[in-house]
């Protein structure tokens, strides 16, 4: 069992029978009242975010989540496509890994999160190179506005901010949990 204290950001536990992982969490101490956590928890299974407080006396279980490797195949209208260890595929329904689609191309290795022996999403390497398909040319005087990023967009559709210096054609290293810019790979 968890005690309200052991919700951290990235816990998964157990809530209304769902498994929850914890977006946000912040301990609050208002005057002569008791201590409350205010959280930001996203429902594993449909991907909705709740707003909850938690009072000391709550207690959660564990969410029996396993991992298991699998290789990203392809995505269609509404579902992305996986090939686990043993050759088996399966899907997961797009709105499920809406945040990390940007960062999966082709043949790319994550681990597939399960509850209950269904896929309920998907964890991503903490850092993923990417190649960058489209870059604004940089312009001599943009650092005169204050302004030394740009956008560019990536080899899987996602756009995020780089950088001036960024070309067309290079490959970059991006953070996959805050999907910032963290390096050019040489």
């Amino acid at each position: 069992m968890l005690n309200y204290t052991d919700l951290k950001v990235n816990t998964v536990f157990k809530f209304e029978g769902d498994p929850y992982q914890v977006i946000k969490a912040s301990h609050l101490k208002m005057g002569r009242g008791a201590a409350v956590l205010q959280t930001k928890i996203k429902n594993l299974k449909n991907g909705n975010v709740l707003e909850r407080n938690f009072k000391q006396a709550d207690k959660f279980e564990e969410a029996d989540i396993k991992k298991e490797k699998a290789s990203f195949l392809y995505s269609e209208s509404d579902k992305c496509n996986f090939m686990d260890e043993n050759y088996e595929q399966f899907s997961i329904e797009k709105s499920i890994i809406e945040k990390q689609l940007g960062f999966l191309k082709e043949s790319a290795s994550v681990n597939v999160l399960y509850f209950d022996g269904l896929p309920i999403g998907i964890e991503l390497p903490p850092k993923i190179d990417l190649k960058v398909v489209e870059a604004p040319p940089a312009i001599r005087g943009d650092t005169a506005q204050g302004s030394v990023t740009k956008s560019v967009k990536l080899e899987t559709g996602a756009e995020i901010n780089t950088p001036i210096f960024i070309k067309e054609g290079d490959i970059i290293r991006i953070n996959t949990e805050t999907g910032e810019y963290v390096e050019r790979v040489k």
